[in-house]
């Protein structure tokens, strides 16, 4: 254990479960034996167009921290930055989307805190609640289980695409309803059928995330391309190269770490590497639950795949 900056400790803080040892989704911290408190917080700038849109996709991607860490969230406050002279119409309606997604999250947004800043940028710090004992962490991931993906990728080279006015609207309107998707569902099930581990897929992308998880949890992941479920119009903004500068950070740092068994061309390749935003759930379990798993996700609407398996290893990433 290294201490944070020499100043924090595991030994000094017990209750820190989650936030000083090893990197997760969110912090938790123990109040009693049966209680915890999840504490996270992200934002970012537009992703697309429409204000009440960007407001939901910004609070969907807030809180999925929470359901990554296997928590409910109980309460959000926003946070906000807003240009001098865009007027308070659109801010208005990005609030609105936000607070209609915390929602029907279950939480109540209580407050938040606004700057002035030159490009609009919102989300949210979110507080959740969990068992100390039914933590998803990421480190958990066993030999032997198998991943399963909660939503389809694409959102980052599809939104990409719109900024460089090359996605088609349906391809919009598709990535828009998977980024506004709570994980919530996808939480509770993985919880229900004995997830080891989870996490869920945003800047870093898929292989970035991925291997958060194996590295974390000392084992390897075996991904097979053929079973990754994309959004409709991921492949063809994909073979147009409209990529996000992201990407090409998150390939230079993780790549050193994966190995291909497939012919898998650039475009394939980047897609892998992608930034999405408010992503899917990748989450491990054992494989004699795995099916009955996916099969409850699809009959609630989500579009799951069982992607790969856990291997014996050190943080590597197979494509197959």
């Amino acid at each position: 254990m290294q201490p944070l900056n020499g100043i924090f400790t595991t030994e000094a803080f017990p209750d820190l479960l989650v936030g000083l040892n090893a990197p997760d989704d969110a912090a938790v911290l123990r109040l009693t034996p049966d209680l915890a408190i999840i504490s996270t917080m992200d934002f970012f700038p537009p992703v697309v167009d429409d204000p009440y849109d960007y407001g939901a996709i910004a609070a969907a991607n807030a809180l999925s921290d929470v359901y990554a860490m296997g928590g409910q969230p109980v309460m959000a406050l926003n946070l906000v930055a807003y240009p001098d002279g865009y007027g308070l119409e659109a801010l208005s309606e990005i609030l609105r989307g936000g607070a209609e997604k915390v929602r029907e999250a279950g939480a109540v947004v209580a407050g938040g805190h606004t700057v002035t800043d030159k490009e609009p940028k919102y989300g949210l710090a979110v507080t959740g609640r969990i068992h100390p004992d039914r933590i998803l962490a990421k480190a958990g991931a066993l030999p032997g289980d198998l991943l399963v993906l909660t939503k389809p990728l694409g959102s980052g080279v599809i939104t990409t695409a719109l900024k460089r006015d090359l996605a088609r609207s349906s391809e919009v309107e598709a990535a828009v309803g998977v980024m506004k998707r709570l994980n919530r569902a996808a939480s509770e099930l993985a919880l229900k059928h004995g997830a080891h581990s989870a996490t869920d897929i945003t800047g870093y992308g898929l292989i970035g995330h991925a291997h958060e998880m194996a590295h974390l949890g000392g084992v390897d992941f075996e991904i097979d391309y053929a079973a990754l479920p994309w959004i409709d119009g991921a492949l063809r903004c994909a073979a147009l190269e409209t990529f996000a500068g992201g990407l090409s950070r998150n390939r230079e740092y993780f790549e050193t770490w994966v190995r291909y068994d497939a012919a898998l061309t650039s475009s394939q390749q980047n897609l892998l590497y992608d930034p999405q935003t408010s992503g899917g759930l990748l989450v491990a379990l054992p494989p004699e639950q795995a099916d009955a798993l996916y099969e409850e996700l699809l009959t609630h609407g989500e579009r799951a795949s069982v992607i790969g398996r856990v291997t014996d290893g050190s943080g590597e990433i197979l494509i197959a």
